[in-house]
């Protein structure tokens, strides 16, 4: 839900500053160049596949016709590195236009609040956005001058990203999960944020009887029926626990056909969607290059 809301409100910011401006392309276009970044929705399956093959190409390193599961990760890694920082310049740059050596609290939420009076104040609790804000800008500014620099607000923004940030992520999880604010999350509050009925006499899919015993076998570890914050916490964000190296080994058990610990592109192509809406692509970002704001 917060990533949506605030995905929302930079719409808004985008909406209001750039009117009258011209909205250069930012970002490297490097995989398929701006101009037909632009025509990819009008492009058929086979000439997809033919940008996602040129990618494949990029991520071998050694040009010899496969690629490793260490390649996979260096160029999820490399992605996401590419992706945040196109993000964290764009806004800054929004919100900093004379390139001060920082952004003030008080920038920050008249720009973002600010603009989102527009629609309504009532729609969303924004209070409660702010607060959460709030805690997470005191936690990302290590030298408490209540400015952000830039290296500063890309842990505010990317806080997963960032090792001293994972103790507010983790609590932003954890209360978004504790419906009732009674300090845990029981098996119903696990469910829900999981699936919802459309309507009411709608039957339950099978998924989600499974996790119900996830619930109980794997997450609940003292059995008492609840998650505490100890258990959200291993259950999240378990120590050692790489995200880059495990979306590789998923990419690579649903599209390593002949097991050999090796893709090829015929591979990588027959698992076309898979790899398309993955870290590989950017979550399609490499494939439909577009100025996100």
């Amino acid at each position: 839900m917060w990533t949506s809301i605030r995905t929302l409100l930079l719409l808004i910011i985008a909406a209001k500053i750039t009117i009258g401006e011209h909205n250069s392309q930012y970002g490297l276009d490097a995989f398929l160049g701006p101009e037909e970044a632009r025509k990819f929705d009008n492009y058929s399956p086979e000439e997809s596949k033919k940008r996602l093959g040129r990618i494949v190409d990029r991520i071998d390193e050694d040009n010899n016709g496969y690629l490793t599961l260490v390649e996979l990760k260096n160029w999820i890694t490399y992605t996401s590195r590419q992706y945040i920082e196109n993000e964290v310049d764009r806004l800054w740059r929004r919100l900093n236009p004379n390139n001060h050596t920082g952004i003030t609290w008080n920038r920050y939420e008249d720009t973002i609040y600010g603009y989102a009076t527009d629609f309504g104040r009532n729609v969303i609790s924004y209070k409660s956005l702010i607060n959460r804000d709030r805690r997470r800008w005191a936690v990302a500014d290590n030298d408490l001058d209540d400015s952000l620099t830039r290296d500063e607000f890309s842990a505010f923004l990317h806080s997963e990203d960032h090792p001293r940030m994972r103790d507010v992520v983790l609590k932003e999880m954890y209360d978004d999960l504790d419906l009732d604010n009674n300090g845990k999350i029981s098996l119903d509050e696990y469910i829900v944020d999981l699936y919802q009925p459309s309507e009411p006499d709608e039957k339950e899919p099978d998924w989600v009887s499974h996790e119900r015993k996830v619930f109980a076998k794997f997450l609940d570890h003292n059995g008492d029926g609840y998650l505490s914050e100890a258990e959200v916490r291993q259950w999240i964000a378990p120590e050692g626990f790489d995200s880059t190296e495990k979306e590789a080994k998923h990419l690579f058990f649903e599209a390593d056909v002949n097991q050999d610990e090796q893709l090829t592109k015929t591979e990588v192509l027959g698992k076309y969607d898979i790899f398309a809406g993955s870290q590989v692509t950017g979550y399609g970002e490499a494939l439909t290059r577009r100025d996100e704001l």
